[in-house]
């Protein structure tokens, strides 16, 4: 038998010192050879599928109200809708996750990253599963040990890779400070100096001496040990420099969420074993490591290595590891710099994701990302450190800025396809949020004024795809089976008992296009990368340069979104991308591209080789214009060489290719 089968053959293990002796040298899923090669999918486990799609229709977009029933004979509630998304679990699961691979590989995703599905407390409503309380176990709101090994195995058989998200900063809150704390017994106020260690909680939360039972306190055995845990009440998160190992911000417990005194002897070395543990009984292929600024560059750089030398021995040699670190952009390189060879990549949550959303947008300057891949900048370099970042339009914190999708206020659709579009052909590992494909969006802009917090809180960057009729009861009961009848499910756009898996919506459309062209043309994904000046003739502006949002011209005024045009050069190849950045008018520009590149048997000519147009809802004339197979000629002005783009729709993308056809090549 193998590691997995006689692990799941048992009840899940009380001990990872005393009940687990890991395997060695076994053969197990190898790594890709480049991340850079994949296309990242993260997902909430309790928002994206419970399975049941088939019993439920697929949303009427245009048909919103009906989708929005009574609730117990009242009317619908958008307070009982945001209620309903703020705290409860809404009834996703891996079986639900597992139903949608096909889904997902035809979007053109090649890895899933999971959201936490290690168990919770039994009371609360952590659906998101940052807050642990047993490590060795899934939740079973989310499935089983073995749910999420089939998975794993499902995904492999389909050549999808799974990563797993994993906390070794901090557990649930497992247990209370004393009665007598300052700030109370869930978040006491903070202090350099360390409490006292108050009570355990039981599976309804309240305090408890003793761990009696496996709802009860934390598991595995090793981390109850009262002095494993910092106990130093809830500080500033953002409080102290990220050089200093006893910083505030690395000694606070994260809200109520325990922090681990990973100076205690043994516990880094324990918490890396549990991560361990999960590797080789699911065969999963990378964690996404949360709060990783929260931990010192040596206990980050120790952990890592002890995961990487561990997947190594299984045959995973490119076992991925990307931190979550917060605190912006310079503080991601700083953690990359410090952990060096043990840390592949870090998430872009910091500056680099708003400036994404607005270049996007043509709201700011293309030069302002394009800026972030240079070597003196952070998250920098050029080619070598594409696979150093992944890439992030949405995700479910969004740390930096508003707390809404992108998709909230786009101008269309096509906008949606213009940011992701970004993502998939500039540097970097490409993440896309779910439902992005979708546009998810949250309700109609003249329902929004009625909901709480808008802007402001996570839970609009959370809707159910899968749209359940009803949540999770509340609390402890929320491990039964039954629904709590007296709030709306969270469904996707503020509706209920209605899913939004629609392949045949153009954004997914658009996404898979470019995923499979991505995958077809390595320059895509390893070439060096351009930011092109433009000429903009019909603006009187005739001298090549970088034009773009904000860009101040001679006569004192200030230019509106334009198209933004970048080319990605491996060896001879090079690949034209560019996409008008403005939201409601067409754009024309003269594109400066290679002129040695772009000479082939005599023609100096591009091939169009993708038109969004032609895969949205456009007119006619927008799609038959740039078609996929049309040629763009190379022109030359004063030596610069150049293609001519005219009037291409708003958020319209157009990728040219030099070398379009692939070739075997010849010897004579």
């Amino acid at each position: 038998m193998t590691f997995m089968e006689r692990a799941l053959d048992r009840d899940r293990p009380q001990s990872i010192d005393d009940d687990v002796t890991l395997p060695r040298r076994q053969e197990y899923h190898p790594s890709p050879v480049d991340w850079r090669d994949e296309v990242l999918y993260f997902l909430l486990v309790d928002r994206f599928s419970d399975g049941r799609e088939r019993d439920r229709n697929l949303l009427d977009r245009s048909k919103l109200p009906a989708a929005r029933p009574d609730i117990r004979g009242m009317p619908w509630s958008w307070q009982l809708w945001a209620e309903s998304g703020s705290s409860r679990w809404q009834g996703g699961s891996l079986k639900g996750v597992q139903s949608k691979l096909g889904y997902l590989k035809s979007l053109g995703v090649t890895a899933l990253w999971l959201s936490p599905v290690f168990r919770q407390r039994a009371h609360e409503g952590s659906y998101h599963g940052y807050g642990v309380q047993d490590f060795l176990d899934v939740d079973p709101r989310f499935g089983s040990r073995e749910d999420l090994a089939v998975l794993v195995a499902e995904a492999h058989k389909r050549g999808m890779r799974i990563i797993l998200d994993i906390i070794f900063n901090h557990s649930g809150c497992n247990w209370l400070y004393p009665a007598e704390t300052p700030g109370g017994v869930h978040e006491a106020a903070y202090t350099t100096d360390r409490y006292q260690f108050g009570s355990w909680r039981d599976e309804a939360g309240e305090a408890v001496e003793y761990i009696s039972g496996r709802e009860d306190g934390v598991w595995p055995q090793e981390l109850q040990d009262r002095e494993r845990y910092t106990r130093a009440g809830s500080g500033n998160l953002g409080a102290g420099s990220i050089e200093d190992a006893w910083a505030e911000h690395k000694r606070s417990d994260f809200k109520s969420l325990r922090d681990f005194n990973l100076d205690s002897p043994g516990l880094l070395s324990d918490l890396a074993r549990c991560y361990k543990y999960w590797m080789a009984l699911t065969d999963c292929d990378g964690f996404r490591i949360d709060t990783l600024k929260h931990v010192s560059f040596e206990q980050g750089r120790s952990f890592c290595g002890s995961i990487k030398e561990f997947a190594a021995n299984l045959g995973k040699e490119n076992f991925f590891l990307v931190g979550e670190i917060a605190g912006g952009d310079w503080a991601a390189n700083r953690y990359l710099e410090a952990l060096d060879r043990n840390l592949n990549a870090a998430l872009d949550i910091g500056e680099m994701r708003e400036v994404l959303g607005g270049v996007a947008k043509g709201l700011i300057h293309p030069g302002a990302y394009f800026r972030g891949f240079r070597s003196d900048v952070a998250l920098g370099s050029h080619r070598n450190l594409g696979n150093q970042h992944v890439s992030v339009l949405d995700d479910h914190d969004h740390v930096f800025g508003e707390k809404v999708r992108f998709s909230a206020y786009a101008a269309s659709e096509a906008q949606v396809v213009a940011g992701l579009a970004l993502q998939l052909f500039t540097l970097g590992i490409p993440c896309i949020y779910y439902g992005t494909e979708q546009a998810l969006a949250g309700p109609e802009e003249e329902e929004r004024m009625w909901l709480p917090e808008w802007r402001r809180s996570d839970r609009y960057l959370r809707e159910a795809m899968f749209g359940p009729e009803h949540p999770r009861l509340g609390g402890i009961s929320s491990h039964a089976s039954g629904r709590d009848e007296s709030l709306p499910g969270f469904g996707p756009f503020g509706t209920t008992g209605h899913h939004c898996f629609d392949p045949r919506f153009p954004v997914y459309r658009n996404i898979a296009a470019m995923a499979g062209l991505r995958q077809a043309f390595p320059a895509l994904r390893h070439g060096r990368q351009y930011l092109r000046q433009m000429a903009l003739p019909e603006d009187g502006l005739d001298r090549f340069d970088f034009y773009g949002a904000g860009y101040a011209t001679a006569r004192g005024g200030r230019l509106e979104g334009q198209i933004v045009a970048w080319s990605r050069i491996l060896d001879d190849e090079e690949m034209l991308c560019l996409y008008n950045s403005h939201g409601g008018k067409s754009r024309s520009a003269d594109v400066l591209v290679d002129g040695i590149l772009n000479q082939s048997e005599g023609k100096e000519e591009m091939t169009v080789v993708f038109n969004s147009a032609q895969l949205a809802s456009r007119s006619r004339r927008e799609a038959r214009a740039y078609q996929k197979g049309s040629k763009l000629t190379v022109k030359r002005r004063d030596g610069t060489a150049y293609v001519e783009i005219r009037d291409i729709a708003p958020s319209q993308v157009l990728v040219a290719a030099s070398h379009p056809e692939k070739e075997e090549g010849e010897v004579t």
